[in-house]
């Protein structure tokens, strides 16, 4: 959420005053249920610890979602990634998130093992490992 408004700006700032307004306009108007969202989960997901590994959709993409709900991502990576994909993750991770690339099950289990995340997020693929394992 923070992050699209982000967004919303930077593309507005393209462009005349009429869509710079318009565009405070439309997160003006969505931010309230953005906020109800955010303040009716939060105090479950406050301080809560995320590894991400995902394909097609980028990490960096997600991120800033989960730390609007007060959560630290402490790893994310790639199956199919090109070396911008990474230059653009690194500006939005902490100095000390774990930063892997095309793992294997097992790698990410080991992975996994060792951070010891309350969440996972990933792909079909991973799922039935962490479920095993009790990680939602």
């Amino acid at each position: 959420p923070t992050k699209i408004a982000e967004s919303l700006r930077k593309i507005a700032a393209f462009f005349d005053d009429a869509i710079k307004v318009n565009s405070e306009k439309v997160i003006a108007r969505y931010q309230p249920m953005v906020d109800a969202v955010t303040a009716k989960y939060k105090s479950r997901s406050q301080g809560k610890k995320v590894m991400l590994y995902v394909g097609g959709l980028r990490p960096r993409h997600t991120i800033g979602a989960y730390e609007d709900l007060g959560m630290e991502v402490i790893g994310t990576g790639y199956e199919f990634a090109h070396n911008d994909d990474y230059d653009r993750t690194l500006k939005e991770m902490g100095d000390a998130t774990l930063l892997y690339d095309d793992v294997t099950g097992y790698e990410f289990e080991e992975f996994v093992k060792k951070m010891r995340p309350d969440l996972i997020g990933s792909g079909i693929k991973e799922k039935y490992i962490f479920q095993k394992m009790g990680i939602p």
